[in-house]
């Protein structure tokens, strides 16, 4: 089943997503990409009649996060006067989801609290035991190395393990629940879900308190000791600690003094909020020991209407490491290029996408013809950007280390353009095989880039035959894929010339640079592209436009996606810095960044309630769609955002 998440919390070594209303939707365990150990986890209210599921439509969510922090607030309302508050985060340091309920009402409540859950340890639906250790006051459930833990501020006063598919009453524990009374079934093995309850007796002054913890580890022993531990914690300590941590890690950032903008002057505050929570998302799906990202926190988990989003692309990762250095984390291109390095196969390429870990995940580029070309040329493109940033002094000892990794990186690139284009593959939508603009422009960038490496590793005969070939791409695609209408050519596909109308063209421009708005010609280029771009590919909704990916595009509807728009505004951006160069701070200068800024806050306006990017808009109702977050999407409004404050220098 999908489920589309409104707000993601995590540490070291856990990744959870939730919805609106608190539900947890994914429990990563010890890695962001695998394994996902809950189906359904959520508190309940049992008012001597009948079940209130803190799902039920009934209530009125307002969830949102703690400023500067990946802790979660939602609050839920109903009619009635019940009131649901929980507090969401993970604990400092051990893997361990804190979850404190606050329950009241206008007019006193009688009744029970419960805590449901599915669980499916190690993503594995069957074949799991579980069982409820009363004295300890810790239920667990486990299958091979994983085990997962839930326990409470309080003794749990009534349980059931059950059997997530018996119909029966009395052996579900889902079911089990609806008389309000739990059978207390110590333990089962098989499909397994379980629920803790307590007894609710509270005025309209007063509010009942419960703090639940579900924890993971690899040992039973390693469990019980990490869950004793919060047990005995005071959860103002434990939230103080996690806020604080959040608070620290956040002032690590880029300072921003973004300039006023006519019509924009109140937008300064939602960028830099934006600007932060990017940042603090991005945290969250990066691994820091591995130094890889998750595209996204996987939520197609059968494929059903995907190839899955919970792996780490070369290409995605390039960009959001880039733009994490921009922002003021340096450490995170440094792991990663680690990983890179690990990671590189012997051809000298990348595979199309990866397991956190580093091993080939499930994959359609298994062949020459259908790997994905641009990831190896975005991934030198990255290492020389974070090569230029280094101390001089580190410098050297960095390109020795690399070296080998540029070289067959660059070679595999050669190998694979003899004729001035690349040879055919998969393009960065993994929709079509053939030959695109994108993909060549991804190459030039990375041939140049490691060419500028190789001149200071005195390799010049190298970096010459290099340049060259770069040379020989950009002219080769110019002549090849730019049509008399003023724009680059999707590509060749079936052989043909495609003339559909790409987003993805504007890689030509911006971030490979391999058409310039410094050069006359190249900058009327540019200005081409996006004025065909807008003409075809602008979607109005939420009071602007987004910009989809291609003409006829049918992926999820064809929706506009915050990526595309958001190359689109940094475009305008880069085209801004350019014309200060040449004119000054002039008309056309305003004209352009004020076109970024439409595109940019329309960007925003998709974002969850909880003020996450996802991959797009739903084109009819406006609201986020699909793949929520994209770390793709954050990466670029760091870039974008990171261009206004730039733009304040110049």
């Amino acid at each position: 089943m999908i489920k589309q998440p409104n707000a993601i919390l995590g540490n070291e070594k856990l990744l959870v997503t939730m919805g609106q209303r608190a539900e947890i939707f994914g429990f990563f365990y010890p890695d962001r990409d695998f394994a996902q150990h809950i189906e359904e986890s959520q508190g309940c209210l049992y008012d001597g009649k009948k079940l209130i599921w803190s799902t039920d439509h009934d209530w009125t969510s307002n969830q949102r996060y703690v400023q500067d922090t990946n802790i979660v607030h939602t609050e839920l309302h109903r009619a009635d006067g019940l009131k649901m508050e929980i507090i969401d985060f993970i604990h400092p340091k051990l893997p361990i989801l804190i979850r404190d309920y606050k329950i009241s009402s206008t007019h006193g409540f009688h009744g029970k609290f419960f805590y449901y859950s599915n669980l499916q340890v190690g993503e594995m639906q069957k074949k799991n035991s579980a069982y409820c250790d009363i004295d300890s006051n810790i239920l667990v459930q486990y299958w091979k190395h994983y085990n997962i833990g839930i326990s409470a501020s309080h003794a749990f006063e009534e349980w059931q393990i059950g059997k997530a598919l018996d119909t029966i009453w009395w052996t579900n524990a889902k079911y089990d629940m609806e008389d309000g009374e739990l059978r207390r079934g110590k333990e089962d093995i098989g499909n397994i879900n379980n629920a803790i309850g307590w007894k609710i007796d509270i005025d309209p002054s007063s509010e009942a308190k419960f703090t639940v913890f579900i924890g993971a580890a690899t040992t039973r022993q390693s469990l019980y000791k990490q869950l004793r531990s919060v047990q005995d914690e005071s959860i103002d300590k434990l939230f103080s600690d996690t806020h604080e941590n959040w608070i620290k890690w956040l002032s690590r950032k880029r300072l921003l003094d973004i300039p006023d903008f006519a019509g924009f002057e109140f937008f300064k505050l939602e960028l830099i909020e934006a600007f932060d929570r990017s940042l603090l998302t991005l945290s969250v799906l990066n691994d820091p020991e591995k130094g890889s990202f998750v595209a996204a926190p996987e939520f197609d988990h059968e494929f059903e209407m995907s190839g899955g989003y919970g792996y780490c692309w070369n290409r995605d990762s390039a960009e959001i490491v880039l733009s994490l250095l921009n922002a003021g984390y340096p450490d995170y291109s440094e792991k990663f290029l680690k990983w890179c390095r690990r990671t590189q196969l012997p051809d000298g390429s990348w595979f199309q996408r990866y397991w956190l870990d580093g091993n080939s995940a499930p994959s359609w580029g298994n062949f020459d013809y259908s790997t994905q070309i641009d990831e190896t040329g975005s991934t030198l493109f990255a290492i020389e950007k974070y090569y230029q940033s280094l101390g001089k002094n580190v410098k050297k000892e960095f390109l020795d280390w690399i070296w080998s990794t540029v070289l067959c990186a660059s070679e595999y690139l050669m190998k694979r353009t003899t004729d001035g284009l690349h040879e055919s593959c998969i393009g960065l939508w993994e929709t079509y095989t053939g030959i695109f603009t994108y993909t060549n422009a991804a190459i030039y960038a990375g041939l140049m880039r490691a060419a500028e490496m190789a001149i200071d590793y005195n390799e010049t005969e190298l970096a010459n035959r290099w340049k060259e070939r770069a040379a020989y791409i950009k002219k080769t695609t110019i002549k090849e894929l730019w049509l008399p209408d003023g724009y680059f050519a999707k590509g060749i596909i079936h052989g043909k010339v495609d003339p559909v109308v790409d987003a993805s063209i504007l890689g030509s421009f911006v971030p490979f640079n391999m058409i310039s708005a410094d050069n006359d010609d190249e900058k009327y280029m540019i200005y081409s592209i996006i004025e065909n771009i807008e003409k075809k590919l602008r979607v109005p909704v939420n009071g602007h436009f987004g910009i989809k990916r291609y003409e006829n595009d049918h992926y999820i509807d064809g929706n506009p996606w915050i990526v595309t728009t958001l190359w689109l505004s940094k475009a305008y951006l880069e085209l801004a810095r350019s014309r200060i160069k040449s004119h000054g701070k002039d008309e056309e200068f305003d004209r352009l960044v004020v076109e970024a800024l439409k595109y940019i806050r329309w960007s925003l306006k998709g974002r969850t309630k909880a003020g996450m990017l996802p991959e797009q808009v739903n084109k009819h109702t406006g609201r986020p769609a699909w793949a929520i977050p994209l770390c793709w999407s954050c990466a670029l409004m760091l870039d974008n955002i990171t261009m206004l404050d730039e733009l304040k220098g110049n």
